[in-house]
């Protein structure tokens, strides 16, 4: 089997190295050609990422940019077209939501290349978000759907899917799985590597440091001077109320928008804040080490929402909805939008909770060769 996997993201390659790696120990007969559309350009895809990480390089990028939605979903998909009409494979994987994801659903069902889509069924219901748009349409032109929660799986079949699996599916005819996800196959693996590399914790002096991690990236809450401000002031609060520390990794976004729209008074206050701990993007492993020390997480991410589930820490959610509502209704997570209040007084719960159950929602580790599997079943 020849199959051609899509990124356009740092978040992508690192979900779709949970298949490659299983690709590389489990199933030799399998091709995979990894090709990088170049949607996002992260000064961060160094060599020495994908050596840290043990990922494979992608062998093809298209080298995109970044502009309007319009023009980069355009250009994406008529290159992409161009490279599965070269390569002749049996099959092109899809991650998640982005304009790559939807380029190559396009581009691969007009000439009837089966897409399999990984991350399938997961639903905001806000089709103002251009990702809602982005799942939607992928999940309507595809052969194979792999959905990593049951919700996910039980919105699929409110949309019209069968839940008959057969040997021989089509797009007229997919098959639908609810299979676990992916990224806690690699949560698994990637957290023994953290704990040999990284060194944040040390560098930060919080090895034995109780802290707050925070991530902030959304445009919706960057480039609104209102949701940004009700964020920072926040942090502030809640950090001298508690007498605790915040360590907030600043995306490059957040860092203009922080500079641009903050007010002065609270900008001076976060400057002398004993308690507040803003460093640069913080690597994979990074990442990962300060979720699984971190008394709890507050993020608008959706893979930080699910990565402090997987860590059992309780999550405040600076969105309007989340796609993944198991973690919310276990009660471990809650939503606030950029409401102050609800901030922190869901910090405040957090801060006394005890006996958090976290159950295991999300699979049990083995998602990406179930989704093998099933694909050689199909194309193999």
């Amino acid at each position: 089997m020849k199959i051609i996997t899509v990124v356009g993201a740092r978040p992508q390659i690192i979900k779709a190295a949970a298949i490659s790696r299983v690709i590389s120990d489990k199933f030799p007969q399998i091709e995979e050609i990894i090709l990088h559309t170049g949607q996002h350009y992260d000064q961060n895809m160094s060599n020495v990422f994908f050596e840290e990480l043990n990922i494979p390089k992608p062998s093809i990028n298209l080298n995109v940019g970044s502009s309007s939605h319009g023009k980069q979903t355009a250009l994406m998909i008529e290159k992409i077209e161009q490279v599965l009409l070269e390569k002749n494979v049996d099959a092109i994987v899809v991650y998640g939501d982005t304009n790559s994801t939807l380029a190559s659903a396009i581009a691969a069902s007009k000439i009837h290349v089966p897409i399999v889509h990984i991350e399938a069924g997961l639903r905001s219901f806000n089709k103002k978000m251009p990702e809602e748009i982005n799942r939607i349409m992928c999940d309507h032109s595809s052969t194979l759907l792999f959905s990593p929660t049951e919700t996910g799986y039980q919105n699929l079949i409110k949309e019209g899917f069968s839940t008959h699996v057969s040997q021989n599916a089509s797009a007229d005819e997919p098959n639908i799985y609810h299979c676990g996800d992916v990224m806690y196959d690699n949560t698994i693996y990637f957290s023994k590597l953290s704990d040999q590399k990284s060194t944040v914790l040390q560098n930060l002096n919080l090895e034995d440091q109780p802290y707050i991690l925070a991530t902030v990236h959304r445009n919706d809450n960057t480039d609104d001077a209102t949701k940004i401000n009700a964020i920072f002031s926040s942090f502030l609060n809640l950090t001298e109320k508690h007498k605790i520390s915040l360590v907030l990794p600043l995306h490059p976004r957040t860092l203009k928008m922080k500079e641009a729209l903050l007010d002065k008074v609270i900008q001076e206050k976060l400057d002398q804040s004993p308690y507040i701990k803003i460093i640069p993007p913080a690597s994979f492993l990074d990442m990962i080490a300060l979720e699984k020390k971190s008394t709890l997480i507050i993020t608008d991410s959706g893979g930080v929402q699910k990565e402090a589930y997987f860590f059992q820490k309780p999550c405040v959610i600076l969105r309007p909805q989340t796609e993944w509502v198991e973690i919310t209704r276990a009660k471990c997570a809650t939503i606030v939008d950029t409401d102050q209040d609800k901030i922190l007084n869901a910090v405040d719960h957090f801060m006394k909770a005890e006996n958090l159950n976290f159950p295991p929602v999300f699979g049990d580790g083995k998602a990406a060769e179930f989704i093998l599997e099933e694909m050689l079943n199909q194309f193999g």
